[in-house]
């Protein structure tokens, strides 16, 4: 299906709940979605089954939503369709397309292909401006075609959070026409994303695009904050 057609059957569906995904940290659940004539597998995450943090507010699933809306602002295509649900069978959350993931692959096993190279190098500058605190190696998918990145849900911390194993462009320049996506959001009033974050957390998503056109490079990892920027496990 295309997107668009991928987001009318997510948030018109009717959804249907088949398990839970039991390596998943919160309770997220596959679920079948129909309409019509066409159905689809998504990722249901519940408010209702998320474990609290003591960092980040209830209501991760919103930062789902955010994360893909940020992508879709960058034209990076990173993060498969998502849309939040105030109708699912346990409460608001968010759904997202099911990637069937082809075998093991992650982060750590695809990083040397170089047809992929373009797509890691945005998935480092989208993790920059979210804020990403969570970016590990088996929150890349690879479904035998291309890349994708799930579990967004740790994004957009007014703290600098930034936590991943890509580091493999620190220090190099981040490439022109997505410099050029980028300042276009750190120019704008970040309204897709405000339904789903405070408004000073959109505001400093704009201000982390704007630091990242002036420096025109990826940043490189801080050793000396109080939290490393790397997270665990790193798979």
């Amino acid at each position: 299906m295309e997107r668009a057609e991928q987001r009318e059957l997510l948030a018109h569906g009717e959804i249907t709940v088949e398990g839970r995904i039991t390596a998943s940290s919160n309770q997220a659940l596959l679920v079948t979605v129909r309409l019509g004539d066409a159905q689809a597998n998504a990722c249901y995450k519940a408010e209702a089954g998320e474990r609290p943090l003591w960092d980040f507010p209830d209501g991760l699933w919103r930062r789902e939503v955010a994360a893909y809306e940020l992508d879709v602002i960058l034209e990076t295509d990173l993060v498969p369709t998502t849309v939040a649900r105030d109708d699912a069978p346990f409460g608001p959350g968010s759904l997202q397309w099911w990637v069937v993931d082809a075998n093991e692959d992650h982060y750590f096993t695809l990083r040397n292909r170089p047809e992929f190279d373009p797509w890691f190098a945005a998935l480092a500058a989208f993790d920059v401006v979210a804020n990403n605190a969570d970016r590990k190696a088996g929150h890349v998918l690879y479904d035998g075609v291309r890349c994708w990145a799930i579990d967004n849900g740790l994004c957009f911390h007014e703290e600098d959070k930034l936590r991943t194993v890509v580091w493999e462009y620190a220090g190099l320049a981040v490439e022109g026409a997505l410099l050029e996506r980028i300042d276009r959001f750190a120019r704008g009033d970040g309204a897709s994303l405000r339904p789903w974050l405070a408004p000073h957390e959109v505001a400093l998503a704009l201000n982390r695009a704007s630091a990242l056109v002036e420096s025109s490079r990826y940043p490189a990892p801080d050793e000396d904050r109080d939290w490393p920027p790397y997270p665990w496990p790193l798979i």
